[in-house]
């Protein structure tokens, strides 16, 4: 649907200022412009009143980090925001892996019924036979799956362990519901008197180089999986990961950083040395999210003088995580046994699988620079069996014919991997991070960085911590929070207490939707013309809500008004395109796509003795300043509440 310009439509000044431009009059009962658009640019005085109103509602923010290889979640009563309670430990649990978040694994029944989750769901899919294992469904690191899905719907469908598909909503609800249900139970254990309804916030985080889709199939995910009701969407926060952990390390202290940047010890990591106070206002740095599926990267600077955040570049990162390693290491299992046997086993043996999958997990998280002894994997009695049977020769003659260099056979049925193998498996991922922090910190927005955070699951491996300490050390400090492997979890539960402490963020992309403009010869193409009622229009013309990169503050709107075409209209559907630059001209440019559409439901005329003639004005304003875009409408005569949603599940 396009759109036709009203009396005056309004383009954005250098400064922001409103410069009226003089367009033709749409034909009355025709959608128009409206010259009531908010500037777009972060005003000079922030609305200080905006932040005092911010109390919140609810008794508890519990927020869930919903991760690619782990999950966990950790809440706050509102009356003592100080003290954020992890979850209770996990029963089941690794050798060597602090547990205080459980593997993203979830088991249903052959039925589709939900079983398990977390170590209870891989431990017992783990001791089925495995001919029962084959019907069972067992999904792990299903996150990747959209983060890498283009065409992302509310029908998108993930793949079992053994090969079964499902709604990846259902998959992704259940996981959801398992952390609603233990969180209200420890929550009611701790507080009986909380409410059942209304009193918890729930905060989902996800990464912020995440597009509109995959934020709001998480949300559907939530609704469906009953933590709210889409009635109440204000009470779910969608958090991103790298900005809820800037939340968390701005609050640090000394005594809770390492710092890289001091001479390393003998052991690889580096010794508690404190930075030498809290941040000031002003201070710019970098928080590198390194996760399991993703690394992303987030730019803040500390605001003067109310201490809030302003976002300095547009969210960037890409499919970096520690699972990478884990697929380096599949691949040299597929070169020394051969890629149908690797499948072949995955299918016949899958509990043994995930046997040798915790046993190589374990050795990734000993791996480090320094050291230099082999790190042994032991391969699972049914592994060497099946290769046996399978091949018809054993697993040591498949090494040495292999070639592979630095990896051994040891008589205890293990592969002895040297110190320079392992390294091998990390350098892909490694050098990908380090090329993306790089790439950042050569924007001109991106200078006088003064710190560095490493956060993230990933982080932990000192593998990743020396690369980064020896590529960026000399320019900025780098920062490993001591829990690191939490820090997102606490700033979501910080993020989920006060919204507003992020006030200025950057659009990932160009926003506008399809407008007619007053044709104009030479300027404008002539397959573009369209004649009606005598005029000459332009179809096609891509009117811009908000620009990539462009910096908005939190509660600022762009406003535009509509006419529907009818007067007994009841529903109007507004279609919106998305951009990754700015110098879009037209809907049909290269580049140019269909993201979303903006549905305002109307009611009909006549109702409560409103006059049912004249023109018709809905004002709809979108915010691009939060994690998610939102719409709101009114409808301009009646000054009544439009029902607006805003889609971008259904392309």
């Amino acid at each position: 649907m396009l759109l036709e310009p009203g009396v005056q439509s309004v383009r954005m000044g250098a400064h922001g200022e409103r410069c009226p431009t003089p367009s033709p009059p749409g034909s009355p009962g025709t959608p128009h412009d409206s010259c009531s658009i908010a500037p777009l640019t972060p005003s000079q005085s922030p609305r200080s009143e905006a932040r005092s109103q911010q109390t919140s509602s609810f008794a508890v923010v519990v927020a869930i980090d919903f991760g690619t290889t782990s999950s966990g979640y950790a809440f706050s009563f509102s009356s003592d925001p100080e003290a954020i309670h992890m979850m209770r430990k996990w029963e089941g649990g690794d050798p060597g892996v602090a547990n205080q978040k459980t593997p993203t694994s979830l088991l249903l029944t052959p039925e589709g019924i939900f079983h398990s989750f977390g170590y209870t769901a891989r431990d017992y899919y783990h001791d089925l036979d495995p001919e029962e294992a084959r019907d069972w469904l067992y999904f792990e690191k299903f996150k990747m799956k959209i983060h890498s899905t283009s065409d992302l719907t509310m029908k998108t469908e993930l793949e079992a362990v053994n090969g079964k598909k499902m709604q990846a909503l259902e998959v992704f609800a259940h996981a959801l519901r398992f952390f609603k249900q233990h969180a209200v139970q420890e929550l009611k254990d701790q507080c009986p008197s909380l409410p059942e309804r209304d009193a918890i916030r729930w905060v989902i985080t996800v990464p912020a180089i995440w597009k509109q889709p995959a934020k709001q199939f998480m949300r559907e995910a939530a609704y469906k999986a009953g933590l709210v009701s889409p009635e109440n969407p204000e009470q779910l926060l969608i958090a991103l990961e790298p900005e809820a952990a800037s939340i968390y390390c701005r609050k640090l202290r000394l005594h809770q950083l390492i710092d890289l940047s001091c001479k390393p010890p003998a052991n690889g990591l580096a010794s508690d040395h404190s930075i030498d106070s809290s941040f000031r206002q002003g201070d710019r740095y970098i928080v590198a999210d390194c996760g399991g599926g993703t690394v992303d990267l987030t730019v803040h600077q500390i605001e003067k003088p109310q201490g809030t955040l302003k976002e300095l570049y547009k969210a960037s990162g890409g499919p970096y995580g520690a699972v990478g390693v884990d697929l380096a290491f599949e691949k040299l299992l597929c070169h020394i046994f051969g890629e149908d046997f690797i499948a072949t086993f995955k299918a016949k043996r899958p509990a043994a699988w995930v046997d040798l999958t915790i046993a190589f997990e374990a050795r990734k998280r000993a791996a480090a620079p320094s050291r230099a002894s082999p790190l042994n994997i032991s391969l699972p009695f049914s592994f060497i069996d099946f290769y046996r049977k399978h091949r018809g020769q054993n697993v040591e003659t498949a090494l040495k014919k292999s070639n592979v260099n630095f990896v051994k056979w040891s008589s205890q049925g293990m592969l002895r991997m040297s110190s320079e193998a392992m390294s091998e498996l990390f350098q892909p991922t490694i050098s990908q991070i380090i090329k993306h922090i790089d790439d950042l910190l050569k924007k001109p927005e991106v200078q006088g960085i003064k710190f560095l955070f490493l956060v993230g699951g990933f982080a932990e491996s000192a593998m990743l911590q020396r690369a980064v300490q020896a590529a960026f050390g000399p320019t900025c400090r780098v920062i490993i929070p001591q829990d690191v492997g939490l820090t997102i979890l606490k700033g979501a539960v910080l993020f989920g207490l006060d919204p507003t402490i992020v006030r200025v963020r950057r659009s990932p992309l160009t926003y506008g939707v399809g407008v007619l403009n007053k044709f104009v010869e030479g300027k404008h193409p002539r397959e573009k013309l369209l004649v009606k009622e005598g005029k000459n229009w332009c179809t096609d013309i891509f009117e811009k809500f908000v620009s990539v990169d462009q910096s908005v503050a939190l509660g600022e709107v762009v406003q535009r008004s509509y006419c529907p075409a009818r007067p007994g209209q009841r529903k109007t559907i507004i279609n919106i395109y998305c951009c990754a630059t700015d110098d879009v001209v037209y809907i049909t440019d290269p580049g140019v796509r269909k993201c979303g559409t903006i549905s305002l439901e109307l009611e009909a005329l006549g109702d409560a003795g409103s006059p049912a003639r004249g023109r018709r004005e809905i004002r709809a304003s979108m915010q691009f300043g939060d994690t998610e875009i939102k719409v709101t409408a009114m409808d301009i005569r009646t000054s009544k509440t439009v029902r607006a949603t805003i889609d971008f599940l259904s392309n």
